[in-house]
């Protein structure tokens, strides 16, 4: 599997991904953030790398005031659609770079979920520039929240293949690991129910520069935060090397 351009992030999306297997946890997603954070419904959200907006529009169904920002438009224009059909004017939708936005302490919340593009960008700079705009969107005590995979587990697993069964189809994603620069490639192959299967052919993945809870950590505090907690998942469990996939909340001190 070879690296796909340093600026795959922008073209890289169609809204095929609504059939993903992990879309239909969305929900249960939105209840663990709601409890994690202790929110009572009146705060309000930035949502960054919101994708179709599944989440945000989520939480504005809760009632949560929310904007959700991403770079593809054809995400966002079905957000606002799809917000449109809801009937939800509590949600707002901006099509944008992360890196652009210029909140300053106007939330109560910041969610980079499913990566929310945290590690996608071209280098270590750019990639902490979405740190920085988290840090200054936050109110002081505002909390934020990411699932990301997590470096621990890639040191000690990857490459690695790993299946995925939802309710329409069964995913396949294959993690390659360059160690020395900490990116991992990431590709992905779909197959619905009823479909003949083939030998999946997965040619090129997505460089995602990938992050151990220490050095999210570090990151976090350089920029007045603070993590109060590390999860596997969405789950109690503590997040480590035998976890894929880590969440974490920090707090804006």
């Amino acid at each position: 599997m070879k690296a796909k351009k340093s600026d795959w992030y922008k073209y890289n999306w169609g809204l095929d991904i609504k059939n993903m297997s992990w879309v239909e946890n969305t929900a249960s997603e939105v209840e663990y953030i709601i409890k994690l954070c202790g929110l009572k419904g009146n705060e309000r959200i930035l949502d960054l790398a919101c994708g179709f907006g599944r989440h945000s529009l989520e939480f504005a169904r809760r009632g949560f005031s929310v904007v959700g920002a991403d770079i593809t438009e054809i995400y966002i224009e079905d957000a606002k659609k799809s917000a449109r059909e809801m009937g939800l004017k509590n949600a707002e939708f901006i099509c944008c770079d992360i890196r652009d936005i210029a909140y300053k302490e106007e939330f109560d919340v910041v969610l980079n979920l499913a990566d929310g593009a945290i590690g996608y960008l071209e280098n270590d700079e750019e990639n902490l520039k979405i740190f920085d705009r988290i840090a200054a969107a936050l109110k002081q005590g505002g909390h934020h929240v990411c699932d990301l995979v997590c470096g621990d587990y890639a040191d000690a697993h990857f490459p690695v293949r790993l299946w995925d069964s939802g309710s329409n189809t069964l995913s396949l994603s294959e993690f390659d690991w360059d160690r020395e620069k900490r990116i991992m490639l990431f590709g992905n192959c779909d197959i619905a129910y009823g479909e003949v299967l083939k030998v999946p052919d997965i040619p090129e993945g997505d460089p995602t520069r990938v992050y151990t809870i220490t050095e999210i950590k570090d990151i976090m505090c350089i920029r007045g935060m603070e993590v109060t907690g590390t999860f596997a998942g969405y789950s109690d469990i503590p997040a480590g090397k035998e976890n894929f996939q880590m969440l974490i909340h920090s707090v804006k001190k």
